[in-house]
This record gives structure tokens, sequence and C-alpha cells, in this order.
């Protein structure tokens, strides 16, 4: 089969360029050939004989909003040249309009949109209403492109019915969720001393862009304050932000630690004992997915995508990310007064919660995702009247192009 990927990055240390990086990766192990439309590709794949990369540049370009128009264009220009040297087309969002296979869905801007933690609502300033803008232009470029699609994959079950809200009907929808490094996030012991974390108590942790209300820190922290003796590390950015003040407000400053952004999530997962996140707006958490497999009991919410992954027996998911009152008392049911002298991951509660936590992600490694892709592509590639070539006419001349479209948030 020869498989044609357009997206902006594929590789690792990227949300949506670590899936398409996995999923290239299982193409090439069936041995399929594989044509790249990227700005960056890892560079195992670029010098791999089975991929052939179009280097799409759009660095130097002013704002993304730019450099996706430009993106937009440039593959869609390759697109209609080359499309009928092409088995199967997979995009991601409304990268472009071009017709495609399989359209993969992390983030659905309409809802985005809707949502009360939108930028534009909390900035009302220029930046407010170009995030306003840029997101109102996808919007309505995401519904053609879902519309041309064959089969659209939703990364959670909250971008599924997402997309059944704005027309896609949900006969074309498949979910596959994001994937997650089984090795690098896995149950086991740090040295809470060398990370810079408090010894001896029973710590929580929140990780997430910190500098805006969207992540919902702000509940944590008035819900902490309710809970004694429970300590938060915060993973994020603390410039701009709002939280260490907050935090100080409410008398958190002892039991509140701020540890900056980190690239050692791994080892802070593994010495921490339980992990909240009750996200107001989330596609698709991959931290979630992180915690679980680093054997963390988990507390989130519905509006954080992929919480329909935690099931009783490793975490609490709320049904409002914003009632203080009942993430306290979720938090208290973990944290509970009889187990008070025992520290860590030696309470028998969180201990078995975790063990089930980490069987919960075993069923979501990256090698899972990318085979269930692939499997996907073979299954259509087989099938003639799904491809995506016979939705487009060869004397169309050009395709519509969005102007900044893009599948990422």
């Amino acid at each position: 089969m020869k498989l044609c990927i357009v997206t902006h990055k594929i590789k690792k240390g990227d949300g949506q360029g670590r899936v398409n990086y996995e999923v290239a990766q299982e193409a090439i192990r069936r041995g399929h050939q594989l044509t790249l439309l990227a700005s960056e590709v890892a560079p195992e794949l670029k010098h791999n004989s089975q991929v052939n990369w179009i280097s799409i540049p759009v660095k130097g370009y002013p704002t993304e909003f730019v450099r996706n128009f430009i993106f937009a264009q440039k593959s869609a220009n390759w697109l209609r040249k080359h499309r009928s040297e092409i088995d199967l087309v997979k995009i991601n969002g409304a990268i472009n309009l071009a017709a495609a296979d399989v359209n993969a869905v992390h983030f659905v801007h309409s809802s985005w949109l809707r949502s009360p933690v939108h930028i534009s609502r909390n900035r009302r300033d220029l930046y407010g209403f170009y995030q306003w803008l840029f997101t109102a232009f996808n919007a309505r470029w995401e519904k053609q492109a879902f519309q041309k699609a064959q089969v659209v994959v939703a990364v959670s079950e909250k971008v599924a019915q997402e997309l059944v809200d704005i027309g896609v009907p949900r006969s074309r929808i498949r979910v596959i969720v994001n994937g997650v490094d089984l090795e690098e996030f896995t149950p086991g012991e740090s040295n809470r001393q060398k990370l810079g974390l408090p010894e001896n108590v029973t710590l929580a942790l929140f990780a997430g862009d910190i500098r805006t209300p969207r992540k919902n820190l702000d509940t944590v922290l008035h819900a902490l304050a309710k809970v004694p003796n429970l300590h938060l590390a915060v993973v994020g950015h603390t410039e701009g932000s709002p939280f260490p003040q907050l935090a100080a407000s409410l008398g958190l400053s002892d039991r509140v630690h701020f540890v900056g952004f980190r690239r050692d999530i791994p080892q802070i997962m593994r010495a921490v004992d339980l992990f909240v996140f009750p996200s107001r707006y989330e596609a698709c958490s991959l931290v979630l997915l992180e915690a679980l497999s680093s054997g963390l009991p988990v507390i989130t919410a519905t509006a954080t995508g992929g919480g329909e992954l935690v099931t009783p027996e490793c975490g609490i998911v709320l049904s409002d990310s914003d009632d203080i009152d009942a993430l306290a008392v979720a938090l208290m049911s973990l944290v509970s007064v009889d187990a008070e002298r025992l520290v860590g991951r030696h309470r028998p509660l969180m201990q078995q919660m975790g063990t089930a936590a980490r069987l919960v992600a075993e069923k979501h490694s990256w090698t899972t995702m990318a085979q269930t892709y692939v499997d996907l592509f073979e299954e259509l590639s087989k099938n003639a009247e799904h491809r995506s070539d016979t939705n487009l006419s060869p004397s169309s001349g050009s395709l519509t192009l969005p102007f900044g479209a893009t599948g990422a948030n």
C-alpha cells in the first residue's frame, strides 16, 4: 500500500506528531510505502528507504494562522498533482480541505469555541480576538474536511460526541485513543529529595499549563484547602500564572509546591501518590494516560477527554469540573483518616487503584494504537469504493483551501 500522511510534525516530543510517528513506524514494519507531507520529520524516518518526505517549510512566517495557510496551500497543491499515485490519504483535522480516506481528529474547534474557558472569553484584548478568529475559521473549515473523509477517527469518546454534534454521522466515526509509552511511564519509586519534592507526606500531582484557567488548577486549590495534610506538586510554567498567589491567599503555601516546567515527568509521577486533573476542556489528555501508566490513582472530570478510560477501580470521574466540594470529597476518599499513619504507596486503597490504573494503560500502548490505525488503512485500501480520489474531479483544476485551518489547538 502507498500511504500518504499529511500533518505538520511527525516526531516524538509532540502530541499529534508522536501519534503520526508511531503510525508511520507501524506502516514501515508492515512493508508499506510512505509519503509524508510535513514540515518536520524525525531523522530516522527521513532516511528510511520506504519513506518519501515532501518537505513543507513554514518556518519564518509570522503567526500560526499564516503558517497553517501556507502549509494548507502547498500540501493541497501536491495532493492535487500526485493523488493518483497514492492508495490512501490520512490527514489531521482541517489541515487542508483535500478529500481524505481517514481524517484523525485531535481537537474539535467548534466545541472549543463554545467553551466558557475559551481564551477569547478570558482575554479581552488583541490576542483574545486573534484566538477567537483562529478558532472560528477552523470551526468552519473542519466541518468541510470531515464531510469529505471516508472515515473520521476521534481520539476519545468525548471528541466522537463533539463530531456527532456538528453533523458527522456516527457510522463514519471510529474512536482510536492516543497511546502511551509503557516503558517510560511505569510504576516505581523516585527520590523525592532529588526531585525537589517534600518527603514523608501524601503527595498529589497536577501537571499542565497553569497560565490559564482551562486546566482548572483554581478548583483544585480550593478543594485542597478542605483536605488537611494533603500536599500538591504543580508542574507548569509559573511566569504569568495567577495560581501561586491564589495558593498563598488560601493559606496553602506550605502544602502546594510549584516546581515549574519539567521534563522529568516520568520520575515525578513515580514519586507521587495520586494524580488530579479535572480540566475544564480537553480533547484527549496524554498526561492522564501517562498517570495511569505510572500506576497512579486518577481524579479527573467528564470534560477531560480520555476520562472515559478511568474506571471506579482506578480513579474518580467528576461530573462537574468546577464542583469544589465534590473534588474535596474525592480527595478525602483516597486520603482517608483511617490511613493517616500510612504514607505513600503503602496505602492499601491507592496501591490497589494504582495496579488497576496500570492495567487500563496497558491496553493503550503506542504500539496498540498504531496497529489499530494501520489495520484501518489496510481495511479501507482493500475496498475500492473507499478510495478518496473518487471524490475528486480530474478536471477540477484546484482545491478549496482553508485559510490557516489546522487540526491542532
